[in-house]
């Protein structure tokens, strides 16, 4: 389990930190670690959503370590991602609504939200398709809280 913290560190260190030139160069490192953070999210998710889906075969040992980086991600704290004026009606390049921080208690409730849900899945995204497709829904669901409310459509 260490080895696959450290590994997802690396990769958000890695996606938020050289790869600025295909998130967007002019925006402050908050907002390029914020991206980058969401994207290693979206892979994850994106791993489980494809077995849930029937798309990719179920294999419990992937499934286990996208579960496992969806905690790992879900513990990085957010006091640094979020400063005032990286909303999307100052920058470009960014959907993050100004409304988060009217509400940035909400906000982060509901981030801690996604961390229960994904240590709900974390414990039984190995056992099984249907106990990870069953697991699946509360982190789909986190995600749509937040994302209805605090983030621009394309």
């Amino acid at each position: 389990m260490k080895f696959r913290s450290i590994l997802a560190a690396s990769a958000v260190i890695v996606a938020t930190g050289f790869g600025t030139a295909t998130i967007a160069q002019d925006l402050p490192m908050p907002v390029q670690a914020r991206q980058g953070q969401f994207k290693m999210m979206g892979l994850n998710i994106g791993v489980l959503v494809a077995m849930a889906r029937g798309e990719a075969d179920y294999d419990a040992d992937r499934a286990q370590a996208a579960a496992d980086n969806l905690v790992t991600l879900s513990s990085i704290d957010q006091s640094f991602h979020w400063p005032e004026g990286s909303d999307n009606m100052t920058l470009v390049g960014t959907r993050a609504l100004p409304e988060i921080w009217d509400n940035l208690p909400d906000v982060l409730d509901k981030w801690g939200a996604f961390g229960a849900a994904a240590d709900g899945l974390a414990a039984t995204a190995g056992e099984g398709l249907d106990p990870m497709r069953a697991a699946l829904g509360p982190v789909g669901n986190s995600c749509s809280a937040c994302h209805d409310d605090y983030r621009a459509s394309d």
